[in-house]
């Protein structure tokens, strides 16, 4: 496992030759030994194409290549840190909420109007994540950033999960999404929480869900 979690708010990796890791540009703390840092622009392992396709969809964090030998600390804005580890899935987050990753991982990008149809991309304009979202897939650990911690849920065919689309933080698994309104009287009488619109996750699967509302 390349991270360990020092606290709340930050990572330790160990960076071994021939091992190349990717980071949000200036979430490098400190770090230990003969590590290097690159621009990255190549778009990570999705290549050029990937690189083109998430800056048109406006789904692009800019990320540093780190290489060498040694060990790095990530944090960034002191922002909660959640490590997420997959197995051969792929996991499906918002690049700002990146904060470092493996090398190994395969990153691309996914249309939000192929989850959930028109409500997919309904969803994107809401919560202001754009239409596309990041994806990363294949064997390897990602650490994520979110407000005030982060609580797993599980995504099952019998018990779908509904969360509020600003609280969302990444989801993996088998798991289709959809925008569903929640408009009941008390809304239109302007009596409720404001919370018309809810992401609906079914399927099977994990989904991350902040402690907050707050975006980063």
């Amino acid at each position: 496992m390349p991270f360990r979690e020092i606290n709340s708010r930050m990572v330790e990796a160990q960076i071994e030759p021939g091992r190349r890791m990717f980071s949000q540009r200036g979430a490098m703390l400190a770090y230990k030994g003969e590590v290097t840092f690159t621009p990255n622009v190549q778009g990570g392992q999705g290549g050029l194409t990937s690189m083109i396709g998430r800056r048109i969809a406006g789904e692009a964090a800019p990320l540093m290549s780190v290489e060498g030998s040694g060990t790095v600390m990530f944090g960034h804005g002191g922002h909660h840190i959640q490590v997420i580890n997959l197995s051969g899935d792929t996991l499906y987050v918002e690049a700002d909420r990146l904060l470092a990753f493996d090398g190994t991982l395969q990153q691309g990008t996914m249309f939000m109007g192929s989850q959930g149809g028109v409500m997919g991309m309904v969803r994107g304009q809401v919560t202001g994540q754009g239409l596309f979202t990041t994806t990363l897939k294949g064997h390897g650990a990602v650490a994520v950033m979110a407000h005030g911690g982060v609580i797993e849920l599980p995504i099952t065919p019998q018990q779908p999960v509904h969360v509020d689309p600003q609280a969302y933080v990444a989801h993996h698994g088998d798991v289709r999404n959809k925008l569903s309104t929640a408009l009941g009287w008390r809304d239109m009488v302007g009596r409720g929480s404001g919370e018309a619109f809810q992401l609906e996750l079914s399927g099977s699967g994990t989904v991350f869900v902040q402690a907050s509302e707050e975006k980063l």
